[in-house]
């Protein structure tokens, strides 16, 4: 674990507008204004979309900049880290999403912008990994979790859904697709020696421990250790699943005989018609390979607060 110091002066305020349904607005007022208090020059933008927003933080990068602040959600964090990835600028976060499970692992208050701007001004930087994902054309990091199988066809099916909105839409498109629950066939090579062909509903393939707004999927993932963390549930009763979900809270899932788990470097994955996705946005269809970079990005986190410590709760 690398952790230390920085002198932040003057960063770059990157805010998606469409997060929390407003709430990301009023958290970057919050966080700019104190970081204004600290005594930090803030430059604030606003892309039109995505790609927009990649181009601005970019061109800010060359400009000079000690730190690259999002407020938003997954979302907003992940476009960052098109950017950020590989480079000594460091990231700060300032949660208004509905999942902010980057925020969580790195101890970031999800319900106070003000001290997560704190954890901004106090400097405090911690070299950990990132996700890749190449496929289809598609090169993409990640910093928690990419997810195949029954999670993507359930994110597939809502976002086809226009009604209705929010976490209603996510649980009406489970139940959809527990009514259609099959085991998929999927090919992984890990590290290109271990091959594994199972019928299984599920691979989560983790950098940090949890996606979804804290399940922890992974629990026992670091993101500073150089691998990837591997969750596999192999049963196709919809009983079995639906009763997993819970263990998933905590954890312990992977104690459960339908669960196997495994750690690798990098993995190549197959399995027909199958999409994958990371930080809850899509990556790209199968097959891809999922691998971990060391060392790829510096976050500013809490200091004193391990990525193993429990998650805080609530969005």
């Amino acid at each position: 674990m690398t952790r230390r110091r920085r002198e932040i002066a003057k960063v770059t305020a990157l805010t998606n507008p469409a997060s929390g349904h407003g709430a990301a607005l009023r958290a970057a007022q919050v966080a700019i204004a104190r970081l204004h208090e600290r005594g930090v020059q803030v430059t604030e933008i606003i892309g039109d979309d995505a790609e927009d927003a990649r181009h601005l933080v970019a061109a800010e990068l060359e400009r000079g900049t000690d730190a690259v602040v999002v407020t938003g959600g997954d979302g907003v964090v992940s476009n960052a880290l098109q950017v950020l990835a590989g480079t000594d600028i460091p990231l700060g976060i300032v949660p208004a999403g509905t999942g902010n499970d980057h925020a969580r692992e790195f101890g970031v208050p999800t319900k106070d912008p003000a001290a997560a701007a704190d954890i901004v001004a106090d400097g405090w930087a911690e070299t950990i990994d990132l996700g890749r994902i190449q496929g289809g054309g598609v090169d993409k990091w990640f910093g928690t979790v990419a997810a195949t199988g029954f999670d993507s066809l359930v994110t597939d099916r809502a976002n086809r859904m226009t009604w209705p909105h929010g976490r209603l839409r996510y649980y009406l498109a489970m139940l959809a697709e527990l009514s259609q629950l099959r085991l998929l066939p999927f090919r992984m090579v890990l590290d290109g020696t271990r091959e594994i062909d199972a019928d299984i509903t599920l691979a989560a393939f983790g950098n940090t421990r949890s996606y979804g707004g804290g399940l922890l999927i992974c629990p026992n993932a670091d993101p500073t250790d150089g691998l990837l963390d591997i969750t596999m549930a192999h049963s196709a009763s919809r009983t079995k699943l639906v009763r997993l979900f819970p263990t998933v809270m905590k954890g312990t899932h992977v104690d459960l005989e339908e669960v196997s788990t495994a750690r690798a470097k990098s993995v190549h994955v197959e399995c027909p018609g199958i999409n994958v996705y990371a930080d809850g946005d899509f990556a790209c269809p199968l097959p891809a390979e999922i691998s971990v970079v060391p060392a790829a990005l510096q976050i500013l986190r809490r200091p004193g607060i391990e990525s193993h410590q429990p998650l805080e709760r609530g969005v």
